[in-house]
């Protein structure tokens, strides 16, 4: 049993090693292995049993067995009689044995030629008989093919027809005659030449000359022809030079398909995609293209007048959504029945924005048309049983203000934004100068973040003088940014309103509140500077801040600055707004014992009665209250404006509040304003805004006067 097991272990090891010595011609060996295993097994045994017949007989075997393997590339036989030989060799010591290996690697290569030629004699009746069945089947797929063509020529939802060399009509389906309205006998009375309008693409005609003369087989073509009902048919047409088995043109088969549904469907989807759902009107994407294709043409002066309605967020608050959506329609309507019939596009561009291509009418009919505009918008509406009146801002650009369209765009978006600031309803042309001022205001907001953790801010101090005895008693602190490539530093007015917006403000006054007040801490050390108060500005985003009490009381902590040394300013619109939450915050730092000044005091609406309800202890009066004092004699509303002033400053002082009077430029300024019971006064004509350095040297000099220069 051992022996047969060794047998069998040999058989299946050869039949192995021989399928991988193949394997550069079968992919996956273990098949191969499987069919060469028997004929291995029975040629070991007969050469272990030293049996030249039957060792013949299992080689002749083994190549029959590689033919039915399908190995019979070249190279097999080689390989195999080269694997065999290797294996057998190191037993054939012997001449008999020698002799026995001999003959069964010419009996393997003879059975491997006996199969193949076998199998090619196989090959060679296989292809016979399918050459005769080839050409039944030809004839019946001829029949057929024909039989097939007929019904789908018949039953096909596609148009077809076939015409002659000439253009004639030969034969047509019955979805062709659907599509046009006519039979086949109506067709055949007409010729493809009839179906080519003449104002049709003369390249159309070319082409089909072409296909008459057998020189262009194929073409595709798209046009719109009438049905004989009248109505207009879309056509998706295909036609093919057909020819026979010698190359020569037969006919001309067409395939017609009717895409009138398809081609509507696209349209409306174009009209979708490019117009306003709510207004009909072309939208952005559709202006866009308008307005290039404008500014291409060349020629003509072309202008873009932006629209936005002022106050429609307060009609949408008040009276609905769908009112304001009534309100855009009703607005949308007039624009274009005002500007339309002159040939001036109107588009809505979104919310309550809408702008106007004016291309006819030269530069006097842009001067008009944002008056028209203006005069639309403006005429009451009747809208959910009420009269609605709203306002509009327009911003104009002419062709010169943009390169392209986008840029135009932009330019009147921006122009749009200063007739808001100017004021709303009225029209503001693009000024060059104004749009670089622009410019550059972005720019500086954009390097604000920046610029604070560089360390580009600075603080300067502009006096507080006592205008009794002309000693500074105070400074105000005034921020300044010194911005790389700037010839001098920036004030306030150019970067503050930023931070506002940007919310930069908050950590901005925190920095100028630790710089100030530890400034004021070193002052009040220095001599004649024992007393000094600072004065720091707060901005509307500061006081609405939580944290800027706590703020407050860490600086004042850290520095050690008295609590009475602080003065916090507020612009009179801020204090005036201070309800809720603010008015808290401006009470909790006066009950840390912090200033509070009212600042531009008279720019405003200010009920003076309202102030007692403020933990306010100081008002800075606004520059134009002393503007044109002191200029001289005769001076126009002079004696009323004193009057007044004075009435103001007695008042505040019933009030408990000390006055400060601003711009105080000149030295009968100073006396005046003494004598109509000021306190204090503030300007140039004691001393700008300056380094911590000159303030010292001031407050060690005593009085201040006049400044040199």
């Amino acid at each position: 049993m051992s022996g047969h097991d060794d047998r069998d272990g040999a058989a299946g090891a050869l039949a192995a090693s021989w399928a991988r010595a193949l394997s550069g011609e079968a992919a996956d060996p273990a098949p191969v292995a499987a069919m060469l295993r028997d004929p291995a097994a029975r040629l070991l045994a007969a050469w272990a049993e030293q049996d030249p017949e039957r060792a013949g007989d299992a080689a002749r075997e083994a190549g029959h067995a590689l033919v039915l393997a399908g190995l019979t590339d070249l190279g097999v036989l080689d390989a195999s009689l080269a694997h065999l030989t290797a294996h057998l060799a190191p037993d054939a010591t012997t001449p008999a044995a020698a002799a026995r290996l001999a003959r069964i690697v010419s009996s393997a290569a003879v059975g491997y030629a006996a199969a193949v030629q076998h199998r090619v004699r196989a090959e060679q009746q296989r292809i016979g008989l399918a050459a005769l069945a080839a050409r039944s089947a030809a004839d019946r797929a001829r029949r057929t093919s024909e039989a097939r063509f007929a019904a789908v020529f018949a039953a096909s939802p596609m148009g077809i027809g076939v015409a002659a060399l000439d253009g004639r009509v030969l034969e047509s389906n019955a979805a062709l005659g659907e599509i046009f309205g006519l039979t086949p006998e109506q067709f055949r009375a007409h010729s493809l030449q009839e179906f080519v309008h003449p104002e049709d693409d003369p390249e159309i005609w070319t082409r089909l000359d072409a296909m008459f003369a057998g020189t262009l087989d194929h073409m595709r073509l798209e046009k719109t022809v009438w049905h004989a009902e009248g109505r207009p048919v879309r056509l998706e047409v295909v036609l093919t030079l057909l020819r026979d088995p010698d190359d020569v043109p037969q006919y001309i088969v067409g395939m017609v398909e009717d895409i009138t549904e398809r081609r509507d469907l696209e349209d409306r989807l174009r009209h979708q995609a490019l117009h306003d759902p709510l207004t009909g009107l072309p939208n952005r994407s559709l202006f866009l293209e308008r307005l290039d294709v404008a500014l291409r043409t060349g020629g003509c002066e072309v202008g873009v007048c932006f629209v936005d309605l002022d106050g429609f967020k307060a009609v949408n608050d008040t009276l609905g959504h769908t009112v304001g959506d009534e309100l855009l329609q009703a607005v949308a309507q007039r624009l274009t029945a005002d500007l339309a019939p002159d040939g001036h596009l109107v588009a809505r561009m979104g919310g309550d924005e809408f702008v106007v291509l004016v291309e006819r009418g030269g530069a006097a009919e842009l001067e008009r048309v944002p008056g028209r505009i203006l005069d639309a918008v403006r005429r009451p509406l009747r809208l959910d049983g009420r009269d609605v009146t709203v306002t509009a801002s327009v911003g104009v650009v002419r062709r010169s203000d943009g390169g392209s369209a986008a840029e135009l765009l932009k330019a009147a978006d921006t122009t749009l934004m200063w007739a808001k600031d100017d004021g709303r309803d009225r029209c503001a042309f693009f000024d060059p100068e104004r749009h670089r001022a622009h410019i550059e205001r972005f720019a500086r907001a954009a390097g604000l973040p920046d610029a604070l953790a560089r360390e580009e801010f600075i603080v300067c101090y502009q006096p507080l003088v006592r205008l009794a005895d002309a000693r500074l008693v105070g400074v105000e602190a005034l921020v300044r940014w010194e911005r790389p490539g700037d010839d001098r530093p920036l004030g306030p007015d150019d970067f503050v309103p930023l931070a506002e917006e940007s919310g930069l403000i908050v950590p901005l006054g925190r920095w100028v509140l630790e710089q100030a007040c530890a400034q004021a801490v070193r002052w009040r050390g220095e001599p004649g500077g024992e007393d000094v108060f600072v004065s720091v500005n707060l901005a509307v985003r500061q006081v609405h801040e939580p944290g800027l009490v706590d703020d407050v009381a860490r600086v004042l902590r850290e520095t050690g600055l008295p609590p009475a040394a602080l003065q916090l300013e507020l612009t009179e619109t801020t204090a005036m707004a201070t309800t809720g939450a603010p008015l808290v915050v401006l009470r909790r730092l006066a009950a840390l014992g912090v200033r509070i000044a009212i600042d531009d005091f008279g720019t405003g609406y200010s009920n003076l009665a309202y102030l007692r309800e403020l933990p306010v202890h100081v008002l800075k009066l606004a520059g134009s209250f002393v503007t044109g004092r002191g200029t001289g004699p005769g001076v126009t509303g002079d004696a009323i404006d004193a009057d007044v002033l004075a009435h103001l400053v007695r008042l505040a002082h019933t009030l408990g509040l000390s006055v400060t009077a601003e711009h105080v430029e000149t030295a009968e300024q100073a006396r005046l304003l003494h004598a109509l019971g000021c306190d204090i006064g503030q300007g140039w004509h004691y001393a700008p805004a300056t380094d911590a350095p000159t303030i010292s040297a001031m407050l060690a000099g005593g009085a201040v006067g006049a400044r040199s220069g």
